[in-house]
């Protein structure tokens, strides 16, 4: 009988030039990657713990110094301790090291790689989510509406970018738009509404990391939906509206602290005398 070519259960590896590229490891550097536990963010769309504590923060020399940090419950994302080495981070994530005291929120530059933004105390008890699905849930799964019966009883809810259902939520809330969300309260403290005029972080395609303000939508049906953004310089790009993440109400107006580029992506002649002068 000849051997069953199925797959028997998940993947559990990850080979290092299979890894996504603005995770920035070498490639002679071993055989392996960290292969992103299942969890919040997509495989390709974030940064495992083990990378945050060795390859950007340099805590740890090696994976298994990593090990030794995490379980010391020594390492919060969004204030819950984990001690997973490829717990999946990723964007609008808070990173809490209380031993240093320090606290960071992964954001992009704007070459598409993931920057852990230094964040005060202030900043880091809330996040941003953009809502990603509304909708009214299973009353198995979500529960019900005491005092309501039949399909009336159930639950309205939305999902966010991260995984997270929020129940009850505002009824002006729609797909698009992005909430500030009190981490430890578990609450939504406000909203931002996904309008013309609103600034936005391109979360997705070539034009990663970039910020501008939308300035005109463009209806296909049947096809994408095409936005386009001015960044602060004037410059206009164009991209899909599900790259694309609400993060203020106005240009000057962002909700989160942003990297030192404000988003804004210089020119490759301007890169290019950048890194001479760094140089010399």
């Amino acid at each position: 009988e000849p051997p069953s070519t199925m797959a028997r259960g998940p993947k559990k590896h990850l080979k290092r030039l299979a890894a996504p590229k603005h995770w920035m490891l070498d490639k002679l550097g071993g055989e392996w990657a960290p292969r992103p536990s299942t969890g919040p963010h997509k495989l390709r769309e974030c940064l495992p713990l083990c990378l945050i504590l060795r390859n950007r923060l340099k805590y740890a020399l090696t994976g298994r110094e990593v090990v030794m940090i995490v379980m010391r419950r020594l390492v919060e994302v969004d204030y819950k301790i984990r001690t997973d080495t490829n717990f999946p981070c990723g964007f609008m994530d808070v990173i809490t090291i209380a031993k240093t005291n320090e606290k960071f929120r992964l954001l992009y530059d704007t070459k598409g790689r993931f920057v852990l933004q230094k964040i005060n105390a202030a900043e880091a008890k809330y996040k941003l989510l953009k809502v990603v699905k509304k909708m009214k849930a299973k009353k198995a799964a979500i529960g019900r509406n005491p005092f309501q019966s039949g399909q009336a009883g159930t639950i309205p809810v939305i999902v966010t970018h991260d995984g997270r259902t929020i129940r009850y939520p505002d009824p002006k809330i729609n797909i698009f738009d992005t909430v500030k969300y009190d981490i430890k309260e578990n609450k939504i403290t406000e909203i931002i509404k996904f309008d013309i005029g609103c600034l936005c972080m391109v979360t997705k395609g070539a034009n990663t990391g970039r910020v501008g303000t939308l300035v005109r939508k463009e209806s296909h049906p049947g096809s994408f939906t095409i936005l386009h953004l001015r960044d602060k310089r004037g410059n206009e790009f164009a991209t899909r509206e599900l790259n694309v993440f609400a993060i203020g109400t106005s240009e000057d107006d962002s909700a989160v602290k942003l990297p030192r580029t404000k988003g804004v992506r210089k020119t490759i002649m301007e890169d290019r005398e950048e890194r001479l002068k760094d140089r010399s």
